[in-house]
């Protein structure tokens, strides 16, 4: 039974019990709505305490029913129906109260929670607005500028802070549902607050909405609901409830459907399904309990960084005590700097430090389950860590490669007992960016590949299976990225106008501001390898700059010049002329910043598709989690395969082979012609594992 009542006395408890998040769904909806009514009807009942089974209070919306149309008792009606009981409800909160649950616990009269649960709007992350009064109610018990944040933002308040914020009347530190009855109890002795839709909105500073606009719009960016947000919550506070309520209802109703909202949702699901993927059902994974990282350079300390704040402790190899300094200190930088933001507390920063040991002796590697390697990007250095650690590590210890791109296959080797060997690609700085590219070779145990999946669980990172090949998923597509940015410069565009372009689609930087901050002769080292292997990059323009030690950033200048000092780009006169010697007797055109786009996006797409096609990646979603969670593609938009489908592929096809008429790109591959006359991706073939 998804909702049940007990009776402590006076004190009805209601509990949903509707595994595994205790979602709003249309039974647990009817459930409340008929439980509301029983109660109030019941002489001997005082108060009710609402609670969850399960490790959370009511989470929010059951996904089951997105994109479905409604189905009564709608949640608005709901919350309403308890807000307006007889009898006082207390919502005893555990675990996550978040959108639509949070949205039922504001309209109770009461809300009470252990230290460690969380409340929060949630609903902007997913395009839309909440839809039962949670712009209207939260700033009725919130100050506004707390209310403002939650709803724009989507970030949660962990349980001291709501109760410091009045979002919460009491901390219960012991047993919850004893403790709610207790605070109900005593309630009964006073006379109640009042509703929150019967209290008014205390009013903020002068000029705080405009202010807030400002700041929303230049956190969102394109992203609508924030915005939106912020409109229902300036309506709460200007108008009367009802109005407010109404105006919000509108707005959820009309973003539900919207573009940004079906690719966010896309987004939500490809997050949710990552890190169990479906080829990996029923294989066990190893037990990881201590590690090593080898290199204590920036990823290695990044790395070893996000595995002590997993709790795991680590080994740190450097190959003499003054590489340790560095990594060390680099390590307790990390973490000092976590503690200055307040994202950690210094005795947890010192505790972090704690677990990390330091040795230039591999025989300090006899015990650990995984050692990953992170040193520099040369095959005999990196097999040569691997000769090492193959002797040192025990027989069951997972070795696993961060190389970006050479090939996995290649270094392992001669490694003794392969199939526990595999590539954990991570992204700089390590202990940031949410992305794990996980990297089997054809040796690799399915248990050692379902560890590393779980090991991104620990870390809570997004992990992506990547087949072998050159840049695997990401830096594969990066490839085309940049040699399409530079065909625009080549057909009449300005590096200036290329990254204003990609910034007004998204992106938090254009390709070539990125390529300055980053150095263009890292790409530049990885086009002289392939051109070892025999492959012809394209970049004509950057290999001139390189060649003029034009590396970006750290040499003065790159694609754009820069004052000592000073991180702003300015444009160059000697890359224009770069440019104009290489673009002499190509056609030019005038571009704005919608084409801009479409000449990097689609070829995007394109390589996706071929990505698809030889098994690189297994499934489109992969793709486009690789783009968001590893270079800055918005979120909003979905994903770069996302997106061609939401545009139209037969349009995508149309655009690439315009493109390709020109010059300005390869004409669509045969895998994205058949998505087109198919009108979709093809489903993974899972059999490519």
């Amino acid at each position: 039974m998804a909702v049940s009542i007990e009776h402590r006395g006076e004190i009805a408890v209601v509990i949903v019990d509707n595994p595994p998040v205790n979602a709003l769904s249309q039974v647990v909806r009817q459930a409340l709505l008929e439980a509301a009514e029983a109660l109030d009807a019941d002489p001997s009942v005082k108060a009710v305490v609402l609670t969850c089974a399960g490790r959370a209070f009511i989470a929010g919306a059951d996904v089951g029913e997105f994109g479905k149309p409604p189905m009564p008792p709608h949640l608005p009606d709901l919350v309403s129906r308890i807000e307006r009981a007889a009898k006082p409800w207390v919502a005893a909160i555990h675990g996550s109260a978040l959108g639509g649950g949070f949205e039922v616990a504001l309209g109770c009269r009461f809300r009470v929670a252990v230290p460690s649960a969380s409340v929060g709007l949630p609903e902007v992350r997913l395009g839309i607005v909440p839809g039962a009064g949670g712009t209207v109610r939260l700033p009725r018990i919130a100050e506004v500028e707390t209310a403002v944040d939650m709803a724009t933002t989507g970030k949660p308040l962990g349980a001291r802070k709501a109760h410091e914020a009045g979002l919460l009347d009491a901390l219960i530190e012991d047993d919850l549902v004893a403790g709610a009855a207790a605070f109900a109890r005593a309630v009964l002795d006073r006379p109640l607050p009042p509703a929150l839709c019967d209290r008014p909105v205390a009013p903020p500073p002068a000029g705080f909405w405009e202010a807030a606009e400002r700041t929303v719009s230049a956190r969102a960016k394109r992203e609508d609901a924030p915005l939106r947000a912020l409109a229902c919550m300036r309506r709460a506070a200007e108008t009367d409830f009802d109005t407010a309520i109404a105006f919000e209802r509108e707005t959820f109703l009309a973003l539900r459907g919207s573009a940004q909202a079906a690719a966010l949702r896309h987004v939500f699901f490809a997050e949710r399904a990552a890190t169990r993927p479906p080829e990996l059902a029923g294989v066990a994974p190893r037990m990881i309990r201590s590690t090593a990282v080898i290199g204590g350079g920036t990823m290695g300390a990044g790395i070893a960084a996000a595995l002590r704040d997993s709790g795991l402790p680590v080994i740190l190899i450097e190959r003499d005590g003054a590489a340790i300094e560095r990594g060390l200190a680099s390590l307790r930088a990390i973490f000092d700097g976590a503690a200055k933001r307040g994202r950690i507390s210094a005795d947890v920063a010192t505790e972090r430090m704690a677990g990390i040991t330091a040795s230039t002796d591999y025989a300090a590697l006899a015990d650990v389950d995984l050692a990953i390697e992170a040193v520099f990007e040369d095959m005999d250095v990196k097999r040569d860590v691997f000769a090492r650690l193959a002797d040192s590590c025990g027989d069951d210890a997972i070795l696993a490669t961060n190389t970006s791109y050479l090939d996995p296959e290649r270094i392992a080797e001669g490694v003794r007992r392969p199939e526990r060997f595999l590539g954990l690609h991570f992204f700089s700085p390590a202990h940031v960016m949410k992305l794990l590219e996980i990297v089997p070779t054809k040796a690799t145990a399915p248990e050692v590949l379902a560890t590393g999946f779980a090991l991104a669980r620990m870390l809570n990172k997004i992990p992506v299976r990547a087949g072998i090949c050159d840049g695997f998923i990401g830096n594969r597509i990066l490839k085309v990225t940049r040699a399409q940015a530079e065909r625009l410069l080549l057909s009449g565009a300005t590096p200036a106008a290329v990254d204003a372009a990609m910034r007004a689609f998204g992106l938090p930087m254009g390709p070539f501001e990125a390529q300055d901050l980053g150095g263009l002769d890292i790409a530049a080292f990885q086009r002289k390898a392939a051109r070892a292997r025999g492959e012809t990059p394209f970049a004509p323009i950057a290999d001139r700059l390189c060649a003029i030690e034009r590396f970006g950033q750290k040499s003065g200048g790159g694609w754009y010049d820069y004052e000592p000092g000073d991180r702003t780009p300015r444009p160059s006169d000697a890359v224009a002329a770069v440019i104009a010697e290489e673009a002499k007797g190509r056609p030019r055109r005038d571009w704005n910043e919608d084409a801009i786009a479409d000449c990097i996006l689609w070829p995007m797409v394109n390589e996706g598709a071929r990505i698809l096609a030889d098994g690189t990646a297994l499934r489109p979603s992969d793709i486009d989690l690789v783009k968001i969670h590893g270079y800055g593609f918005p979120r909003w938009r979905g994903g770069p395969m996302h997106c061609a489908e939401a545009h139209g592929l037969g349009n995508v096809v149309d655009a690439l082979r315009a493109l390709a008429g020109e010059g300005l790109a390869e004409p669509p591959c045969d895998l994205l012609l058949e998505a087109a006359r198919r009108g979709g991706f093809p489903t993974p073939l899972v059999e490519a594992l």
